[in-house]
């Protein structure tokens, strides 16, 4: 397979790997936990961020890391980590722009990856899956390298399905001939808005273990309960 002409402007995948970035050192600067980190563990976090879900992405794809290509990508997340841990104390008391920031990020990874998936003929189910891996990707990497639980795979608001439901509209507008620059657009925005939605309304995925609980709720509804007698008197 022969990587086509097109490739992602290099402009919009740097300002992914800067927000990312920002995010990531954002993040990182908030984190209380047992071990605290230092200045360089806020900028490697903010570093991951920014360039893990375009890694991820090419890895998928087998094409060259497009940022492993250019100075410009290391160079960028290094210095959107450094500005995210600088502005750590101004961005904590603007909680929106940060949930904002985070709902972008993912918005845009999972354009990109589905994106260049579809230009390198892809079938739109492995292109969708690429693009999320792509979004959600950098997160998982950050969690990893934390040790903390993978946000992903627990409780959240909709973190996994904003990207999902955005990478599935622009595959389905591409397949109905919509000019790919605008289905990424529509795509992010999908992402973006369904995120943002479910911070605000606090929306989420049930529990696997309260579908467990009805199952056994009503596997034994049926069941009579057996209440002891009374004592009697003596």
């Amino acid at each position: 397979m022969t990587e086509p002409l097109f490739v992602i402007p290099l402009w919009a995948d740097l300002t992914a790997v800067a927000l990312g970035g920002v995010q990531g050192a954002l993040f990182a600067s908030g984190f209380r936990g047992q071990r605290r980190l230092d200045m360089l563990g806020v900028a490697i976090i903010g570093i991951v961020m920014g360039m893990g879900g375009g890694l991820i992405r090419d890895l998928l794809l087998g094409v060259a890391p497009s940022t492993l290509q250019s100075n410009w990508y290391l160079l960028t997340a290094t210095a959107a980590a450094l500005v995210g841990m600088l502005l750590a104390g101004l961005f904590a008391r603007l909680n929106n722009v940060i949930v904002g920031l985070d709902a972008l990020v993912i918005g845009l990874f999972g354009a990109f990856g589905t994106s260049k998936a579809l230009v390198l003929g892809l079938p739109v189910v492995p292109a969708i899956f690429v693009g999320v891996c792509a979004a959600v990707g950098g997160g998982i990497l950050r969690d990893i390298i934390m040790g903390l639980p993978v946000a992903i795979m627990h409780v959240s608001s909709l973190y996994g399905v904003a990207a999902l439901a955005g990478c599935a509209v622009l595959a389905a507008l591409d397949a109905f001939g919509v000019d790919l620059v605008l289905a990424a657009i529509i795509g992010v925005v999908v992402t973006t808005t369904i995120r943002i939605l479910a911070v605000v309304f606090d929306v989420s995925l049930p529990e696997q273990r309260m579908l467990y609980r009805r199952k056994v709720a009503v596997e034994t509804a049926a069941i009579p309960i057996v209440r002891p007698s009374a004592e009697p008197e003596a």
